[in-house]
């Protein structure tokens, strides 16, 4: 047994694979425990305290320890077995890489905890929806540069010159400058979009054949719900060369009926018509002033009566036209008056 963990393999003996295994399963068992005390102990301590913040700490804090303690098991394991010189340089970048995409995790998770907690509930309480817009592209930007830092700072104690690396990517700028021409554009669309503020939040928008309410605006692209319910993600540079209905906006819901009567419609008859529809609009708390109806046209088979009214903006939209058009539609036949439907008459001359 002895002879078989001194055999070597792989520059190491079977005995030194071993230990090193042993270590690394260890560090692994061991982060599993440090996650089980803090969820088991520690949270019911920091849940005791006024202060979300020691909550906040333990929270974002415990995997990135957990993850801490694996790579410092697989390094002291890996660290003490017998490599070439070129994957032992190689293991050693992956090391400092690893540590250094471990502390930007946890520093990205710490001030995005921090933004939600404290940040965000305070744009809820004001009174303009400029901040709810602009604490997402906050968190995104924030989250970003944390990240990109961390990526030089990795690169760079894994011994890469990031300066060089940075110089190289002067060759392809022209290159680069124009594939990031439709993002530049995208950016002013989205400064566009928060200074002319045609829209917010959860308005309800038309533009380019698409029609929905707005659930997200960021600096490079604005997404819609549309009235099917599917998401749409709009480019915000398409808000600078078109029109933008804004639906919300509208002060009142303006509805167009059209009503035809047949052509054996007495003058007295149109008369009445018109004043059921005008009795209609007054007696319908849902509606705004500035109803107008008037007997417009002759038409082809039946004789037009245009009822224009409003519905205001907080009422329900679709059940106010119904209660109107069934009310119409009952008053119109308790009185008689006949709706005009496609007829022809056709005139025979007889040749004898």
């Amino acid at each position: 047994m002895k002879d078989l963990f001194a055999k070597q393999f792989y520059n190491n003996t079977i005995m030194e694979w071993a230990i090193s295994l042993s270590i690394i399963l260890g560090s692994i068992i061991i982060g599993k425990i440090v996650f089980w005390i803090s969820n088991k102990f520690l949270k019911k301590i920091t849940a005791k305290s006024k202060s979300k913040l020691d909550d906040i700490i333990i929270d974002m804090v415990e995997e990135p320890v957990v993850l801490a303690i694996a790579i410092a098991g697989i390094w002291i394991g890996l660290e003490r077995l017998h490599f070439p010189i070129g994957l032992d340089n190689w293991l050693n970048k992956i090391y400092h890489i690893l540590v250094a995409v471990n502390v930007t995790w946890f520093l990205s998770r710490f001030i995005d905890a921090i933004i939600r907690e404290y940040v965000v509930p305070l744009t809820e309480k004001s009174d303009t929806d400029l901040d709810n817009q602009v604490v997402p592209i906050v968190q995104k930007g924030v989250r970003t540069v944390i990240w990109s830092v961390g990526l030089i700072v990795a690169l760079n104690n894994a011994g890469y010159d990031v300066g060089a690396l940075i110089a190289g990517l002067g060759i392809g700028g022209l290159a680069l400058a124009m594939a990031a021409k439709e993002t530049v554009s995208n950016m002013f669309g989205g400064l566009m979009v928060f200074t002319v503020k045609s829209f917010k939040l959860g308005d309800r928008i038309k533009i380019n054949g698409f029609d929905g309410f707005i659930t997200e605006i960021s600096f490079q692209v604005t997404r819609m719900r549309t009235l099917e319910g599917r998401l749409v993600t709009i480019p915000n540079s398409l808000f600078i060369g078109n029109m933008v209905e804004n639906v919300s906006a509208e002060p009142s819901r303006k509805v167009v009926l059209k009503l035809g009567l047949v052509y054996n419609t007495t003058p007295e008859s149109m008369q009445k018509a018109m004043d059921i529809l005008k009795d209609i609009s007054l007696n319908n708390s849902n509606l705004d002033e500035g109803t107008l109806i008037s007997f417009d046209s002759f038409g082809d088979f039946s004789l037009g009566i245009n009822f224009i009214y409003y519905i205001k903006k907080e009422s329900d939209i679709f059940l106010t036209q119904s209660e109107i058009s069934i009310e119409v539609l009952k008053r119109f036949n308790e009185n008689g008056l006949s709706f005009a439907f496609p007829t022809q008459t056709l005139y025979t001359k007889s040749l004898n």
